[in-house]
């Protein structure tokens, strides 16, 4: 029987189902809403349609992420961090140190030579260093996010802004642009700012090759340029920065079973039931 991963972020919601060799059946990708445990259901209902299977037919569900306590369902709840190693050491194992950047929070996880957490920062006390960061200075440039990454390769310099809080940046952005600065190197010294405040953070863990990115933040080449720049070396990026932690959260299932921990089914479809 396969065995499910949710994982409920800051911005958006991921399910995935994989099988007993750990291969992909399904996944899905959401925006997250107020309502985490409806939210919850409906994507692991969505990833049960994609692979032709009922929910009675998991054998374990892990949930993870900020919201993981918002998953009635789940069998157990368990740490992002300790879900993203997971992820990783399945997906990249000669990866020493993840930086993931989502939408509300940067982390910088180290992990060892068996691919298990060694030890991690996390920066979720302000927006700088986030995907939401680069949303609010998008909305002030009225550009969409998706483009800032290109965007900014077209720069042959950029423009140092000095303000990591969000609402002093969207003042310096104006600024930079009364003064003539053009978009591309306004987004890339912005891309240069956020790089440098997390490597800052990560590098407290001791930096050391292979490096990984996930979250949201992997999918802006621009940001990922300038990671690489502040590092030295190129970094790895998964097949879907996105799902990383949702991957995990549906291999430590796995783990659970092997180490005979036996999921109540009768209660899930109790609490799912409840939750409809």
């Amino acid at each position: 029987m396969p065995f499910a991963g949710i994982d409920i972020g800051s911005t958006m919601t991921k399910a995935i189902i994989v099988d007993h060799e750990e291969r992909i059946l399904a996944s899905v990708i959401g925006p997250t809403g107020a309502e985490h445990r409806h939210l919850a259901l409906k994507v692991i209902d969505e990833a049960l349609q994609k692979a032709s299977l009922a929910m009675e037919g998991l054998d374990f569900i892990v949930a993870t992420g900020y919201g993981r306590i918002s998953v009635p369902f789940a069998d157990k709840q368990i740490t992002e961090i300790t879900c993203h190693a997971r992820g990783i050491r399945a997906l990249l194992p000669t990866v020493r140190i993840i930086i993931d950047i989502g939408g509300q929070d940067s982390k910088g996880i180290k992990l060892d030579n068996e691919g298990k957490v060694a030890n991690f920062v996390m920066n979720d006390k302000c927006a700088a260093g986030t995907g939401r960061f680069l949303e609010v200075i998008a909305e002030t440039l009225g550009l969409k996010l998706d483009r800032l990454g290109k965007i900014s390769l077209t720069a042959e310099a950029y423009v140092q802004i000095s303000n990591t809080c969000t609402v002093f940046a969207e003042h310096e952005v104006t600024s930079r642009l009364a003064e003539g600065a053009s978009i591309p190197e306004i987004v890339a010294g912005l891309h240069e700012a956020i790089a440098g405040r997390v490597i800052n953070m990560v590098r407290h863990l001791g930096m050391e090759k292979d490096v990984v990115v996930t979250g949201g933040g992997a999918m802006n080449i621009g940001l990922v340029r300038a990671i690489e720049n502040k590092v030295g070396f190129p970094v790895l990026i998964p097949p879907e920065p996105l799902l990383t932690g949702a991957l995990g959260a549906a291999l430590a299932g796995h783990d659970f079973v092997r180490r005979g921990v036996t999921p109540d089914h009768g209660r899930r479809r109790e609490r799912v039931t409840f939750f409809q």
